[in-house]
């Protein structure tokens, strides 16, 4: 028995071991091998999405778009003072250094030159390209923050010998970088593919950033080299020399017009609420032929935000948590210009400032402003998702005895006077109370009208817009200028203005001072205002610190009826401009922040490292 036993477990043994071999070289089922991934176009897509998902921001609808408050677009309307309390921008704020991101590209490149034995050439092609692409945005976002980094285009593998010297590479120039990020794009564009996809990089995409790049660069080697001290590096590490500028001017406009001309873009002109309609060509993601470039989201999918949530007007809101955070400046509003091309100043008071000018609506102090006011701003008078959005701080009681108003106001929203009508309006604006607007604006841009979009449960599937045809006309318009091609930068200029609502050829006479401004009206919100003003060397002077400086400071408006029985001023409204409540500091930006910190970890492992100027 025992024998028969012994010759059972032998056999069933060898039966074992005889497949042994077989069952170690199976497949692992939960592990995708290399070869797996570099040679099917889904997994590599997939791996795309990855990194486009990754790319850096300073401000969008998912990442530090509480930086909106920061500057002087708008102040920060919700709990927390912080945003309104800015002694200084300290030289971290704007740091960047993702060689993490930079090396996972890098070793994406360099895997499907190894690996992918069964794309095809044209496949290798187009992700290879568009994973360079993907590079050079990555690093445009360093070099505008930190000047020149290290270029780095291979991996970088450490041989175990003890020494990391090979690993350590310098700083590159700035305008090196800058010089890469224009070759580069120049050698895939033509490989991107895509179409005129706005969510994936293709041939436009290349050439909007090298439109942005380029003009980035040619300001810097231009008012850089106008400051009274030139910020630089005595290796090049920070500072382009002048002798750049036109180059890159040059470039810029070639990148815009090329945009412009190919007739693949246009700007949307499909509303002809020209205010509705600006509203729509940066938040309208169907036949809208003006986005080049956006992030996307969507609610079925479940890759959504709580942007809406969190900005939406206080007497719209869905949910009764959060809202009203970012609020919009005076400042800001007072930049529309009229459609007559006067000053954008509102008129609250008449010319000798000894009495209110009288309005019978609320909106109408805005009437026949640039309409991009209404699609950028919620301004009293004006509704969103077709209900009143209720803007009014209090009344203004007349007292005969003073023979002067009285200023009476709530804190309670929606409140009622003693005789009968509103007082305090639904959406404030409020001196103290927080999620209610105390500017007396609100956020119109990117705050998304779809219903249940701004509860807890549903949340926003609003697209983010990285680049739009609007930017391009002025990147070309500002380049043009620069070279010297007056009648263009006009050209490119009206265009713009005229979808604005202003009259064809309004702009007679042109100057870099018009451009700002026309950039800061069009591209509010869309994070361009801190970047313009670095590479123009005037942040220092527009937020100089000092409160007597109304640029930085951040101011309101508030609204109020009138309440004056039997005089002809009776249920009229009359507006108040102050420095904004809770806004508690003026923007103080120093010479120290053109240029932002190395982090001291990167020094650390890499003593080539140069530091930027005055840190």
């Amino acid at each position: 028995m025992k024998k028969l036993s012994l010759k059972i477990f032998v056999s069933a043994s060898m039966l074992v071991f005889a497949g042994c071999n077989d069952w170690l070289e199976r497949k692992p089922q939960n592990i995708i091998l290399e070869e797996q991934v570099w040679n099917d176009p889904k997994m590599i897509t997939g791996l795309l999405a990855n990194y486009y998902d990754r790319l850096p921001a300073h401000t969008s609808l998912t990442t530090g778009w509480a930086e909106f408050a920061a500057y002087d677009e708008a102040m920060w309307s919700n709990n927390d003072d912080g945003r309104n309390n800015i002694i200084n921008y300290p030289t971290t704020r704007w740091t960047l250094w993702d060689y993490g991101l930079i090396r996972d590209i890098n070793l994406a490149l360099e895997s499907i030159e190894t690996h992918a034995v069964k794309l095809s050439d044209a496949q290798k092609a187009q992700f290879s390209a568009e994973l360079r692409f993907l590079r050079a945005y990555v690093y445009f976002e360093h070099v505008k923050r930190m000047g020149g980094v290290p270029l780095i285009t291979k991996q970088l593998i450490y041989d175990f010998s003890g020494d990391p010297s090979p690993l350590q590479n310098p700083r590159n120039k700035e305008e090196e970088v800058y010089d890469f990020i224009a070759s580069e794009l120049d050698a895939v564009k033509d490989q991107l593919g895509n179409g005129t996809s706005n969510t994936r990089a293709n041939k436009f995409t290349a050439l909007a950033v090298k439109s942005r790049a380029m003009l980035y660069a040619a300001s810097i080697a231009k008012y850089n080299n106008q400051m009274a001290s030139p910020i630089s590096t005595p290796g090049g590490e920070v500072g382009i020399p002048a002798s750049r500028a036109k180059d890159y001017y040059a470039k810029s406009l070639a990148a815009s017009a090329e945009i412009i001309n190919s007739g693949s873009f246009e700007l949307y002109k499909a509303n002809p609420d020209k205010g509705a309609n600006f509203y729509e060509a940066i938040t309208k993601k169907s036949a809208n032929r003006e986005v080049i470039w956006a992030q996307d989201f969507l609610v079925s999918k479940d890759k959504r935000h709580s942007f809406t949530y969190d900005n939406i007007a206080r007497n719209v809101r869905e949910d009764n948590l959060s809202s009203s955070s970012i609020t919009p400046s005076l400042n800001l509003v007072e930049d529309y210009e009229y459609l007559d091309g006067t000053s954008g100043e509102l008129k609250n008071r008449n010319a000798g400032n000894t009495d209110y000018v009288y309005y019978d609506k609320l909106q109408d102090i805005f009437a026949n402003k640039d309409a991009r006011l209404y699609g950028t701003i919620i301004y009293p008078g004006t509704s969103f998702r077709g209900t009143e959005v209720q803007i009014q701080a209090g009344v203004k009681v007349w007292d005969s005895a003073a023979n002067a108003f009285k200023t009476v106001e709530s804190n309670v929203l929606g409140s009622t006077y003693e005789d009968g009508g509103l007082l305090t309006g639904a959406s404030g604006p409020q001196r103290s109370q927080t999620e209610v607007s105390n500017t007396g604006f609100y956020l119109r841009k990117f705050v998304d009208q779809t219903a249940m979009s701004s509860t807890r449960g549903i949340r926003s599937d609003m697209w983010w817009v990285r680049f739009r045809l609007g930017e391009i006309y002025l990147n070309a318009a500002e380049a043009a200028l620069e070279l010297g091609q007056t009648a263009d930068a006009l050209k490119y200029t009206n265009t713009l203005r005229e979808r604005a609502g202003f009259p064809a050829n309004s702009l007679k006479t042109i100057s870099l001072e018009k451009l700002q401004n026309e950039r800061r009206v069009e591209l509010a919100f869309e994070d361009h205002r801190v970047w313009d003003l670095m590479r123009w060397r005037t942040a220092h002077e527009v937020w100089n610190g000092n409160s007597a400086n109304p640029d930085a400071m951040i101011y309101a408006l508030y609204p109020y009826r009138v309440v004056r029985p039997g005089h002809a001023t009776h249920g009229k409204y009359v507006f108040d401009k102050l420095v904004a409540p809770r806004f508690r500091a003026p923007r103080f930006f120093q010479i120290a922040n053109y240029y932002s910190f190395i982090p001291q970890n990167a020094i650390d492992n890499n003593p080539k490292i140069v530091r930027n100027p005055f840190h």
